[in-house]
C-alpha cells in the first residue's frame, strides 16, 4: 500500500447510490457535510492510539481481571523469553481477535447489512455465549476446576509453562471480545477509514488497533524495570485468582442485563439454565481432575454434563431472537425516544437539542448516563435552557439509528451531539463525558 494513498472517510456508495452519509442528509433537507480523507499513515497511527487509549476505557473494566491475571504471569516468568512469549502470545490474541471481528464486519457490510462496531452483541445468541464464557473462567478462577487459561494453573513456575502463554493469547482474544462494544477518543476515525478502505488496508488498521492495545503488555515484558514493578510470584497467587472470579461473575450478570433488554425474561431465563449445565459440567470435570478413586464414574459425569450442554445450549441459542422494542413514552426527565422526524420537529421550533446515542451493552454510555447527563445539575440546566433531550437505543442496532451515526462520521456509540437553538451544525462531545464538559458545551451551544 503507498504511503501517499487516501481514504474518504464516508461509507461506499455501492450500486451508484447515495451513501448512507448522502442519503440521511439529503431526507433531513439538509447539505451534506464535505467528505475528509485519512492517509494511509494516519489512519495506522489513529488506529494504534485508540487502541492504546482503549485500555483507560471503561469497556474494558469486564476483563481487568483477566488482564491482571495476565501480568501477574508476565511477574512469574523467570526469563526474558518466557516474558517475551507471553506478551507475543497476548499481542497475537488482540490482533487476531480484532481482524476476526473486522472481517466479520466487512462481510456483513458487503452483504448490505447496515451494522457497525459492536454488531455482535445486538445478537441475543452471542451475548449468551460471552455470559457463558466469563461465568466459566469465573469458576476456574474460584477453583472448581482446572484449566491452563490465562497461566492460573498454579504458582511459580506454572504461571510461566506452556499453559500460561496459552492463556496470555486467550486473554487477548477476550480482552477484544468483551471490550469491543465502544470506540475509544482516535479509535472512530480509524474504524470509519477501514472500512472505506481496500480489504487488505482495512485488516491493517484493525490488525494496529491491536497492536495498540497489547502495547502496555509489550512494555512490561520487554522493559525489566517496568516488569520489576510487579509484586513477585506466591502462594498470593492463589488468592489472587480467587477473587478476580467475583469481577467475571459481575461481567456475566452484566450481560444476562444486557440480554433481557434484547431477549426479554424468557432469554434471561434461558441462558440462566445454560449456566447451571455448563456449572454441573465443570464442577464435574474438577471433581475428576482431584479425584484419586471412583475416576471412572466422574469421567462419565463429565461427558454427560458436556452432553448436556450441547444438546440443550445448541438448540437454546438457535431459538434465541430480539424482542421487539418497547413504544416509545412520553417525555420525562430521560427525554424522548430520538427519531429523524421529532429532530426535523424540534430544530424546525428553533430549540436546542442534545442526541445520546446509547446501547445496553455499551459500558461506557451507561457510566456517562450515571456521571453526566443524569445528575440533577445538568437536568436543571436543560430545563432552564429548554433543551429537549433525545436518546437512541442502539442495543438492537437499528438501522435508522446506524446510519445516523453513519451520517456524523461515527461507527459505534457513544455518541453525543448539542444542536444550538435557531439552527447551526450540532457540537459533538467527546465519548467521555463528565457534568462540567455537558454543562460547557451547553454554554457554547446556547450562548
Amino acid at each position: 500500500m503507498p504511503e501517499e494513498a487516501r481514504f474518504t472517510l464516508a461509507l461506499p456508495q455501492g450500486d451508484g447510490g447515495p451513501g448512507p452519509q448522502a442519503a440521511w442528509f439529503a431526507a433531513q433537507g439538509q447539505p451534506s457535510p464535505p467528505s475528509s480523507a485519512t492517509g494511509w499513515g494516519e489512519a495506522l497511527l489513529l488506529a494504534y492510539l485508540g487502541g492504546l487509549v482503549l485500555n483507560l476505557m471503561p469497556c474494558v473494566f469486564p476483563v481487568l481481571a483477566v488482564k491482571a491475571a495476565g501480568l501477574a504471569a508476565l511477574r512469574g516468568a523467570a526469563r526474558t523469553e518466557q516474558k517475551l512469549a507471553h506478551a507475543a502470545a497476548y499481542t497475537a490474541g488482540t490482533v487476531l481477535s480484532f481482524c476476526g471481528i473486522g472481517l466479520a464486519l466487512l462481510a456483513l457490510r458487503s452483504g448490505g447489512e447496515a451494522v457497525g462496531w459492536g454488531f455482535q452483541f445486538a445478537h441475543p445468541a452471542f451475548v449468551v455465549v460471552t455470559a457463558w464464557l466469563l461465568f466459566a473462567v469465573g469458576l476456574n478462577f474460584s477453583g472448581v476446576f482446572e484449566a491452563e487459561i490465562p497461566g492460573l494453573a498454579g504458582t511459580g513456575q506454572g504461571w510461566a509453562g506452556r499453559g500460561g502463554v496459552f492463556g496470555s493469547f486467550a486473554t487477548g482474544l477476550l480482552a477484544v471480545l468483551v471490550a469491543s462494544p465502544c470506540t475509544a477518543p482516535f479509535m472512530g476515525a480509524a474504524l470509519v477509514a477501514a472500512l472505506a478502505a481496500p480489504p487488505a488496508a482495512s485488516l491493517g488498521i484493525f490488525a494496529m488497533l491491536g497492536l495498540g492495545l497489547a502495547s502496555p503488555y509489550v512494555l512490561l515484558a520487554s522493559f525489566s524495570p517496568a516488569a520489576r514493578l510487579l509484586p513477585r510470584p506466591g502462594r498470593w497467587m492463589l488468592v489472587l485468582r480467587e477473587v478476580l472470579a467475583f469481577p467475571m461473575y459481575a461481567a456475566a450478570c452484566w450481560l444476562l442485563w444486557v440480554l433481557a433488554q434484547e431477549a426479554g425474561a424468557d432469554g434471561v431465563l434461558a441462558a440462566s439454565g445454560g449456566a447451571c449445565l455448563i456449572g454441573f459440567a465443570v464442577w464435574s470435570l474438577g471433581r475428576l481432575q482431584r479425584a484419586t478413586s471412583g475416576r471412572t464414574a466422574w469421567r462419565g459425569l463429565t461427558l454427560a454434563g458436556a452432553a448436556a450442554v450441547l444438546a440443550v445450549g445448541v438448540p437454546l441459542l438457535a431459538r434465541l431472537a430480539p424482542t421487539p422494542p418497547a413504544a416509545a413514552g412520553p417525555a420525562d426527565a430521560t427525554g424522548e425516544a430520538f427519531t429523524p422526524a421529532k429532530l426535523a420537529a424540534l430544530r424546525a421550533q428553533g430549540r436546542p437539542v442534545f442526541i445520546d446515542m446509547t446501547a445496553a451493552w455499551c459500558v461506557t454510555c451507561l457510566l456517562n448516563e450515571r456521571v453526566a447527563l443524569d445528575r440533577a445539575g445538568v437536568r436543571a440546566a436543560f430545563r432552564q435552557a429548554g433543551v429537549a433531550l433525545l436518546r437512541g437505543d442502539w442495543t438492537r442496532q437499528d438501522p435508522g439509528l446506524t446510519a445516523f451515526l453513519h451520517a456524523h462520521g461515527s461507527e459505534g456509540v457513544p455518541l453525543y451531539l448539542f444542536y444550538p437553538g435557531g439552527g447551526g451544525a450540532p457540537v459533538q462531545l467527546p465519548q467521555i463525558l463528565t457534568e462540567g464538559s455537558v454543562l460547557a458545551a451547553l454554554r457554547q451551544t446556547t450562548g
